[in-house]
């Protein structure tokens, strides 16, 4: 086993000793260490230095009465943000990296490294929200003028001397070829990056807590459009459906109730190991965990991304209806769908009080379910959504057409099937998925021949026969055929 770590380099907490130190007064050596700037004065009010927007609602900007300025934090005011133009700053975040490359790390994780350089002179945001002075400006802090240079001389100074694994986060960022600067390997600065295109595919652009429908072929879309980006070129993409940032994918892209859950789960887990690019598992997607119920009130959702935005609208609604009395239910409907709250509740390992996570009180309820849905039943249980992941993950691993084959999406137009194929050399895989309750039927002939061709992984614990030149694919089930099942150079068991 190998340990890659978060790093968190964009900010620091409020209270780290650089920090601490920065706000001291104007004078002191790390004051430039974080984005310090005066405020202005509109009509005889004091403002911020600009109208950007927190990612979490209200001003980016926090107030320090001692040394009258402004800090920059783009997230909550307790993470104040590192000024990397600083070139102190840069040496400093060296350092942490050596110190734990030293001690074993075999590589990064890097949280939001796509924001570390702002736009000079920190102008304002275009107002795109009348109803807000604040407003978004990630067109002024996301993929910024100098974030490639600094990523760069990390992996001139760092990365280059040691043999690492590197995945930046890369928010607010829909455009292929912003993602491509960063992996490119002529490019010298990271391996991977997570894209938000499939993260996104659901929410407006004004709010990830507000739901949006989406469709199969925007799914479909999204995909192929990754699975096919500049691979000629050495562009290596990350495989991830799920993640703490988001609610649980079994939820939002396959079927939660009762008598699809399981099977929706082992269908993404199909569509997750036939993908190229780095497989991430979410901690419980591997259960097929799902979100917390309906039921559950305002108090139970902790993020303060949950908390601020529904402080936010609630007020709005106040003002607009002239009472304190308002009806809340459309956007908990909403966040019962989309917080990410939902990925954060305590792990489900047993049944156990608090899921066997603590026998302390736990910063958030266990989700309803954790008696009958945990590790330990599904352990035990051959037909869980845990044990086919294993299985799956080992079926990915004897087939190297499935990590780097060529894709080609089939059944373009299908509102209901998702269907692809990869190829490499002599082999070649047919994927088809069944994102519905009601029962699909497909032409075999448009999928490819498959003729000859072997059922290695399906959702359904057993296989059955189709007859009559048609192909019928049940709920949410998901199939995997082979036409070379032994790769040349490897022999069967």
């Amino acid at each position: 086993m190998k340990l890659m770590m978060d790093l968190v380099v964009n900010h620091t907490s409020d209270e780290h000793e650089w920090f601490l130190q920065s706000k001291s007064s104007k004078d002191n050596p790390k004051r430039d260490w974080y984005i310090w700037r005066p405020g202005k004065q509109v009509d005889g009010k004091r403002l911020p230095p600009n109208n950007w927007k927190s990612v979490f609602q209200g001003s980016a900007w926090d107030y320090d009465e001692n040394t009258d300025e402004y800090y920059l934090h783009l997230y909550v005011s307790k993470q104040p943000d590192l000024n990397w133009d600083n070139p102190n700053v840069r040496d400093a975040v060296w350092d942490i990296m050596r110190f734990w490359i030293n001690r074993g790390c075999d590589g990064f994780r890097m949280d939001v490294i796509n924001i570390i350089s702002k736009a000079e002179g920190l102008p304002d945001a275009p107002v795109v929200d009348d109803s807000q002075y604040y407003q978004p400006a990630t067109m002024h802090f996301a993929n910024g003028p100098r974030v490639h240079e600094y990523i760069k001389q990390m992996h001139a100074e760092v990365l280059s001397k040691y043999d690492l694994i590197t995945v930046g986060e890369t928010p607010f960022t829909h455009d292929a070829s912003q993602p491509a600067a960063y992996v490119l390997p002529q490019n010298k600065e990271l391996n991977m990056v997570f894209s938000f295109d499939l993260m996104d595919l659901d929410a407006p652009d004004d709010s990830p807590l507000v739901r949006k429908a989406w469709t199969l072929a925007e799914f479909k879309d999204v995909v192929r459009r990754w699975q096919q980006f500049k691979r000629d070129e050495g562009f290596w993409n990350t495989v991830y459906i799920e993640n703490h940032d988001h609610a649980r994918s079994v939820s939002r892209f396959g079927n939660d109730s009762d008598g699809w859950r399981a099977i929706s789960a082992k269908m993404l887990c199909i569509l997750e190991v036939t993908l190229t690019g780095t497989l991430y598992i979410y901690q419980g997607q591997e259960l097929g965990l799902k979100n917390f119920p309906r039921s559950w009130g305002i108090e139970e959702y902790k993020d303060v991304a949950s908390q601020n935005y529904y402080n936010l609208v609630k007020v709005q609604r106040q003002k607009a209806e002239g009472r304190e009395d308002v009806d809340m239910s459309d956007l908990l409907d909403n966040f019962q769908q989309k917080a990410r709250d939902h990925a954060r509740t305590p792990m489900q390992w047993d049944s156990s009080p608090n899921g066997g996570f603590t026998t302390g009180e736990p910063w958030m309820r266990v989700n309803d379910d954790y008696r009958s849905w945990n590790a330990a039943a599904q352990l035990q249980d051959p037909d869980s959504v845990c044990v086919f992941w294993k299985h799956a993950i080992k079926v990915r691993k004897q087939h190297d057409v499935l990590v780097y084959g060529k894709f080609e999406l089939k059944l373009a137009e299908h509102q209901q099937v998702f269907a692809y194929s990869r190829a490499l050399g002599d082999s070649e895989a047919i994927v088809m998925m069944n994102f519905g309750v009601s029962e699909a039927e497909i032409d075999p002939a448009t999928l490819g021949d498959l003729e000859g061709c072997q059922l290695i992984l399906g959702s359904y614990e057993a296989s059955r026969d189709d007859g009559g030149g048609r192909l019928t694919l049940r709920g949410y089930e998901g199939r995997v055929y082979m036409k070379q099942v032994f790769p040349q150079g490897r022999a069967k068991n």
